[in-house]
């Protein structure tokens, strides 16, 4: 057995918000052992980054630990008060890494200073050496020409090399505790895979234990030896990963499993947890999880479970595993044991109306006296009632086609067609009027794409407002709560600002402003990137629904793959700015071709341990193609199949697929 080096038990958290006092962390318990990976799970406020805070003493001025103890080597920090005591604890045996790099990173101080910063301070090492060390880690962290980046600031850096420049400041002290809080969440899957590898590198090398926050369960699959399970402010369940991901017992656990669009049936709706998680700010009686499982029994509204041994490293919070409930749990799993659905045949919209063209579509920028060409050359069609995916890294031109569909942005070249007819260039003011009620957007950030002063009232009525849409104000309050019922909002929410909802809440928001006005096709950019597995499931779900109700079309855009998968008819792959490779869904996935679509579908996380820990990250290197004499064209290699590839890439990739025939 493992030496345990830190130990948290009956943690509680609380905090006095408006002069309520609101019970964020419930008496939670964990154990961490040297060496080992620790995931912590759970959606947006179970309180998992709360908890680990509260390890640093990082909470925020309005909270305290109440009760409970946290040990290392002996020492109970709990009750921790002053900096002078807490700066013992953290940075030299406990660091963090946070969420976003950006904000975690001082815009006016070179990420150098920032780095040698550390190491003076809590070493007092001369400046010199501190600055020869910084430049080490730099390199540690794998960013090339650390010399160089030592003197540039963060804005000159990509994400994840941002994300690497905190990485280093975490370990410049050598902790032998390294916390990450969701350090991949808004990051490509290439890039995040990097970083995946990067941390578990570094953690054989400094001999660190480490402690992951996240709601990506391929993540923790990739990277956990041990999971721990939290909801509402409590750890639910914890085992051994194999043994949460194979065998969960927890209700609460088992949802967030099927959650996930690997699981998912093409053509079904993916299983989603309904309700909201209770309201902190009371006493919760019983099982917390229980009024939002549709399973429950009468004692989970009455009685707190306490923790059921499955095996010596597993254990979970629920009644299920009392021995009287042994024939109601007998019964689930036969009932759930019998569902099976199957796939629905994939849609041929090769005969419906062409609703988008893009032909030929160029995209240049300028930088300084230089121009920079976003977009090359993308070509294709979006047919009514389909859904087209973009995908790719952050840089790739996904955006920038979807503002240039939308005339957010001007194009260098090439032509857009909505209806068959151009929407490049300047429109009659009729004629623009009616694309821009017809088109929308759902953008990817729902709290900054919406107004925090505004009500939802008047958020969802601005397009309203705009295109005078309503021949009264009754008419018009009615078209809102018909567009907030379509997303599954109370219609009483109408006087309540952003800030009062939860992630999904506020980007259902964001989708009920662009229904408001019943538009034809939609642009949706990354609209599900920033949230947890269940509410991402309902969006999901939601964007699907609507299109089967009101036949929308939409133009998708994301970099988590099997999302794409899930909810697209069509995929296509762009790589700086050029279309790489196009086809339908379950064909891309199932013959991939161009290098660099089969270095995403690999750095896709996969919510398996088996596969994670065997996997081997590939690196997309453009070097490899050989076009100095033979040049890559667009073609259809196969009905439906695009690739942009040369002769000679083409007659391999006819070899492969008549191979895998």
């Amino acid at each position: 057995m493992k030496e345990k080096i830190f130990e948290a038990k009956d943690v509680v958290i609380k905090f006095n918000l408006r002069g309520k006092v609101l019970t964020a962390i419930r008496g939670a318990s964990i154990d961490l052992y040297h060496g080992e990976t620790l995931a912590i799970v759970g959606e947006s406020g179970s309180g998992k980054s709360v908890f680990t805070k509260s390890f640093i003493g990082m909470l925020d001025k309005n909270g305290w630990v109440e009760s409970g103890t946290m040990k290392m080597d002996g020492v109970d920090f709990s009750q921790y008060k002053t900096e002078k005591e807490w700066l013992a604890i953290r940075g030299k045996k406990i660091a963090m890494v946070f969420q976003d790099p950006m904000t975690s990173l001082n815009p006016v101080k070179t990420v150098g200073e920032q780095i040698r910063e550390v190491i003076t301070w809590n070493f007092g090492t001369e400046k010199e050496e501190a600055k020869r060390q910084a430049i080490e880690l730099l390199r540690q962290v794998g960013i090339p020409e650390p010399e160089l980046r030592y003197r540039q600031y963060p804005h000159q850096f990509s994400g994840g090399m941002r994300q690497r420049v905190v990485i280093a400041t975490a370990i410049a002290c050598r902790p032998r505790i390294l916390i990450c809080d969701e350090p991949t969440t808004a990051l490509d899957v290439t890039v995040q895979a990097q970083i995946l590898e990067l941390i578990k590198r570094l953690q054989k090398e400094l001999d660190m234990s480490v402690i992951y926050i996240t709601h990506d369960l391929g993540v923790v699959a990739n990277v956990a030896d041990r999971v721990a399970v939290i909801y509402a402010g409590q750890i639910v369940e914890h085992g051994l990963a194999d043994e949460i991901f194979k065998d969960p017992r927890h209700p609460y656990t088992k949802a967030l499993l099927r959650s996930l669009p690997q699981l998912g049936v093409r053509g079904h709706d993916l299983h989603s947890i309904k309700g909201s998680p209770p309201n902190l700010y009371k006493e919760i009686k019983g099982d917390a999880f229980a009024p939002r499982n549709p399973e429950a029994m009468k004692i989970d509204y009455v009685c707190e479970p306490p923790f059921f041994k499955v095996t010596d490293t597993h254990y979970a919070k629920t009644w299920l595993l009392s021995e009287q409930a042994a024939d109601y749990r007998r019964e689930l799993e036969q009932k759930n044991g019998e569902q099976e659905l199957l796939p629905a045949a994939p849609v041929d919209f090769s005969s419906a109306e062409k609703l988008v063209q893009v032909k030929n579509l160029t995209v240049q920028f300028k930088l300084g006296r230089s121009r920079f060409s976003a977009v090359k050359n993308v070509t294709f069609d979006i047919h009514r009632g389909e859904t087209l995916s973009l995908v790719g890294e952050s840089g790739s031109g996904k955006t920038t086609i979807g503002k240039a569909i939308l005339k957010i942005c001007h194009s260098s070249g090439g032509d857009i067609l909505y209806k068959g007819k151009s929407v490049i260039g300047k429109l009659p003011r009729q004629e623009m009027a009616a694309f821009r009620k017809s088109v929308q957007m759902i953008f990817q950030d729902p709290m900054a794409s919406l107004n925090e002063r505004a009500k939802v009232e008047y958020i969802i009525s601005e397009g309203l407002y705009n295109f005078r849409l309503f021949k009264n104000d009754r008419e018009r309050q009615d078209k809102v709560a018909q567009a907030m019922r379509s997303v599954g909002l109370l219609p009483e929410y109408v006087t309540r600002f952003p800030h009062e909802f939860s992630g999904g809440q506020r980007q259902r928001i964001g989708i009920a402003r662009a229904l408001a006005l019943e538009p034809e096709f939609i642009v949706a950019d990354e609209p599900i990137s920033a949230l947890d597995v269940s509410i991402r499931a309902q969006v999901i779900n939601l964007l699907n629904k609507l299109k089967r109700e009101k036949g929308f079309t939409y133009l998708f855009m994301a970099h988590d793959l099997s999302v794409v998968r899930f909810i697209s008819d069509r995929i296509a792959v762009l790589y700086k700015g050029q279309l790489v490779e196009l086809a339908e869904a379950e064909e891309l996935f199932a013959h991939p071709l161009h290098p660099y679509t089969n270095a995403l579908l690999q750095a896709a996380p996969v919510p398996d341990p088996d596969v994670e820990r065997g996997k081997k990250v590939a690196v997309y290197n453009p070097a490899m193609h050989d076009y100095a004499t033979d040049l890559p064209e667009w073609t259809e290699i196969r009905p439906g199949h695009f690739i942009r590839a040369n002769r000679a890439e083409l007659e391999s990739y006819r070899r492969r697929l008549e191979a895998e025939a």
